[in-house]
């Protein structure tokens, strides 16, 4: 199985000043294709560190694809820098620049003289289409590392260079690079990801209970840790469709086994979701109550879209007001079911408050935080939520 590196370019990334949704794009298809990603990695507009960077990527990986810098302006470099890498020079293609003038000529205009600089790629190297934009992207093959001035060698390896704007990343990808790699490579694995999403056990204790299938090699399975939540992700390679479905149900089920109801979905599933159907699988109303998560708690239940939560209240409570004034609003409002959550963040300690009251019967927590007092905007809203879940499921 290949392995690839991605290099994005730009320093508006490294500034800040842009997101780099590139990377993640790539990865994505890069996993579906059955090809493993080792590294990725930013560098700014400079042709000497994007050379450098490219050729210690060479030593180590099947695929260098890089994605920027090849726009029409000085601080455009990647054609030069992977000309560099490669110890070649750069070639102009009178082909791409009429592929040039007739895409700007879509917009009533010539393309300007530095626009040129576009057609020119390093020497041997493949250029593809980009039907989307004015910026050829090309591939070129390497070997090895080649000695200063020796040219390219084989190609048994390969470096792809494309657009950094997405739409045109895309575009391409799926138009010419895809199809490449394919071939090039005999790619016949696919690699399927499986998420279980899991609420109320820290990634300390969810850790112990599955460590063994964390040791596994395919599929393989990993945590990853968000605000009161941990995601289980698991990835397998195989043949066929059919073979990874196999191994990646094996592998859940016995997850499942272990955690019971600490699952609550899958993939794209989410928790309010998943709480507020329950609910409303009861034929039971919800009333809300909280103070010191700016409205986070209601917010997060209303995107939920569930005729069950009828009522949210935000108020400035002190330590133990939390109780009375709940069931005030549930009397009040006739529901059968009152979540409330209060959080103090004093200095010596961080606390959160949390009432449940259902037909069934009241419940209060004390819970303790330890983070910081803005991450609680999503960690306590969401303990609450998963404890109104393992009470109505």
């Amino acid at each position: 199985m290949p392995s690839a590196e991605i290099i994005t370019i730009g320093t508006e990334i490294l500034l800040g000043e842009i997101v780099d949704t590139n990377t993640r794009y790539l990865a994505r298809n890069l996993r579906d294709l059955g090809i493993d990603l080792y590294r990725t990695v930013t560098i700014g507009d400079n042709a000497e560190r994007i050379a450098e960077t490219i050729r210690e990527a060479m030593k180590r990986t099947d695929i260098i694809i890089t994605t920027g810098g090849l726009g029409p302006t000085i601080d455009d470099p990647t054609r030069d820098a992977i000309a560099l890498a490669v110890g070649v020079e750069t070639e102009f293609r009178p082909e791409l620049w009429k592929d040039i003038e007739k895409r700007v000529s879509l917009y009533g205009r010539k393309p300007t003289e530095n626009q040129k600089r576009q057609a020119y790629v390093p020497q041997g190297a493949i250029a593809l289409e980009n039907p989307v934009g004015t910026a050829p992207c090309f591939i070129v093959k390497y070997s090895s590392l080649p000695p200063e001035g020796e040219g390219l060698g084989k190609g048994a390896g390969t470096i792809i260079s494309l657009p950094g704007v997405p739409r045109e990343m895309e575009t391409v990808l799926h138009d010419s690079v895809i199809p490449y790699l394919q071939k090039r490579y005999a790619l016949d694995e696919i690699i399927k990801v499986h998420i279980l999403r899991t609420a109320g056990i820290g990634e300390g204790r969810l850790d112990t209970k599955i460590a063994d299938l964390e040791a596994l090699e395919n599929p393989t399975v990993g945590l990853s840790a968000h605000a009161g939540m941990v995601d289980i992700r698991l990835a397998a390679k195989g043949k066929t469709e059919d073979e990874v479905s196999t191994m990646l149900l094996e592998v859940e089920n016995e997850i499942r086994s272990r955690l019971g109801k600490i699952v609550f979905g899958t993939n794209q599933a989410q928790l309010a979701d998943v709480t507020l159907a329950a609910v409303e699988k009861r034929g039971w109303r919800l009333v809300t109550l909280e103070s010191g998560l700016d409205n986070h708690l209601s917010t997060q239940l209303k995107k939920a879209a569930n005729p069950s939560f009828v009522y949210s209240k935000n108020r400035e409570l002190k330590p133990n007001e939390l109780l009375p004034a709940l069931r005030q609003i549930q009397t009040e409002k006739g529901a059968e079911v009152a979540l409330g959550i209060a959080f103090f963040a004093g200095e010596n300690e961080q606390i959160a408050e949390l009432v449940l009251r259902t037909p069934d019967g009241e419940k209060t927590r004390t819970l303790r935080y330890g983070g910081h007092p803005k991450n609680a905007l999503r960690w306590a809203p969401n303990i609450a939520i998963n404890i109104l879940r393992r009470a109505v499921d």
